[in-house]
């Protein structure tokens, strides 16, 4: 039988959100073994009372290294089990009975693909622009100082993908790293998440590996999740540093201004969508 595994890293996490991850998982595919994995990264086990009697293998990690890290625990278990597909599930996402079915039998399908997105709504059924290009400096750091509304929203308009109305399957260079449906195949080509980015970007990163590798990432809007997203870089100065730092680490690894690849992947990109300025 094969193996879908699920990881979800886990910090002072809400119970309401642990029970919603729980009832979203559980009996949502057939023919498939499920294995669902909670690294918490908090100080202490207290959420581990949630888990007990179900399931979920869960895994105490107080020394907190990170989003990507924690994920790459469960990921390496993925690749030791033989696990066909590896999701990567933020604890604040959630999600109907048959869409982990339906992303399945499209990635079944579609060998070509790395990493699969569904569309991702609010709670209030708004939609999340979630789909972007691979980022410039601007697009991570300064568009969030820049005082210029209207040049901010046409940045934003091109750089999320915003034109494309989110309401086609299309390839996408960097997605959301709140539900990253992974083939595990193309893992073992590229590696798995950089450790040396604690969080935010890491990603990034990874989209970028797979599209090196061969792989395509791909946005499928024929199903949805929901995600609270809460932008907490954009609210705490802890996240906020260190999601500065992240994007210093990335750009660093990739290139500043001069990067020819991302030159080249987001003109595909765009050409690909029939983007005009």
């Amino acid at each position: 039988m094969n193996i879908l595994a699920i990881s979800v890293v886990l910090y002072n996490t809400e119970e309401s959100d642990i029970k919603n991850i729980l009832s979203s998982v559980f009996d949502s595919v057939t023919d498939w073994k499920l294995k669902l994995y909670f690294i918490d990264n908090s100080e202490t086990d207290r959420l581990r009372m949630y888990v007990e009697n179900t399931d979920v293998i869960y895994v105490h990690n107080p020394s907190n290294p990170g989003f990507g890290a924690a994920h790459n625990i469960a990921i390496k278990k993925s690749l030791e089990d033989g696990s066909k597909y590896h999701l990567v599930l933020n604890p604040d996402a959630y999600f109907d009975s048959g869409v982990l079915q339906k992303l399945l039998e499209y990635m079944d399908h579609n060998t070509y693909i790395g990493n699969l997105m569904p569309k991702v709504l609010y709670p209030d059924n708004s939609i999340q622009y979630l789909c972007k290009l691979l980022p410039r400096p601007y697009d991570w750091i300064g568009r969030r100082f820049n005082p210029f509304k209207k040049i901010v929203e046409k940045n934003n308009n091109k750089f999320e993908l915003r034109f494309t109305n989110y309401d086609k399957i299309m390839e996408v260079p960097y997605l959301s790293g709140c539900f990253m449906f992974l083939r595990v195949e193309a893992l073992k080509v590229v590696g798995l998440f950089d450790e040396k980015i604690f969080m935010y970007g890491e990603e990034t990163d990874l989209c970028r590996r797979l599209i090196s590798g061969g792989y395509k990432t791909v946005y499928y809007p024929l199903v949805h999740i929901y995600h609270h997203f809460a932008k907490g870089s954009h609210k705490n100065k802890k996240l906020l540093r260190i999601g500065i730092e992240s994007a210093i680490y990335y750009f660093n690894k990739w290139g500043w201004f001069f990067d020819r690849e991302r030159k080249i992947i987001n003109k595909k990109t765009l050409d690909q969508l029939n983007y005009n300025e």
